[in-house]
């Protein structure tokens, strides 16, 4: 399968968003403004992750970058061609950025689980020459949880690409007021400028 692209441009790298399920979701709109102005990008969301997602939202997003979502997987199977879509975005990015990332969704990479297309794309991610950034974005006790600790030392483990936007304290949307928000969009746009493999 060819991986196409909006706007494609040849002096600017190629760069996948994955969205998860996380309430900061809702920033995702902000997220693509800035990361179109430095690279070629294509959203990959969770399922879950639409439902913070406005029909405005998602329709700027759509005008902006290609989108692709869990049915492409198996809808674009070729068996004849023996193409993959994770595969082939794999083949395509030079980076992964996951921002917002979900408890749920850093349970499952660091744990090797694959059951939806942006999971597959990162178990068949390739670490060695490629970056895999994260944005955590989860409530505090959640971030606090042995287990989040447990996945983030994991995933660290892996390789010397893999990096972790740790969040930040403040009024989650929950009301709870402490560690866990993600990281200010611009500060994550930075970092991933300056990470990309």
């Amino acid at each position: 399968m060819t991986i196409t692209i909006n706007n494609y441009n040849n002096d600017k790298k190629n760069l996948i968003l994955g969205l998860t399920g996380s309430v900061a979701t809702i920033k995702a709109k902000l997220l693509v403004e800035q990361l179109i102005q430095h690279f070629n990008l294509i959203v990959i969301p969770t399922e879950t992750s639409l439902k913070f997602l406005s029909d405005q939202d998602f329709e700027f997003i759509s005008s902006k970058c290609k989108i692709y979502k869990d049915k492409d997987e198996w809808e674009n199977v070729d068996l004849l061609k023996r193409s993959a879509l994770h595969i082939d975005l794999r083949n395509w990015a030079n980076s992964i950025l996951i921002s917002p990332c979900s408890a749920n969704t850093l349970g499952k990479i660091s744990n090797g689980l694959c059951d939806n297309l942006l999971t597959s794309l990162i178990r068949a991610w390739d670490y060695k020459n490629k970056s895999m950034i994260l944005a955590p974005a989860m409530n505090t006790m959640m971030w606090e949880n042995p287990f989040t600790f447990k996945h983030i030392e994991t995933l660290k483990s892996i390789s010397p690409n893999v990096f972790i936007i740790d969040p930040i304290e403040k009024k989650l949307f929950c009301g709870d007021i402490g560690m866990g928000a993600m990281e200010q969009v611009p500060k994550i746009v930075d970092f991933t400028i300056n990470n990309l493999k």
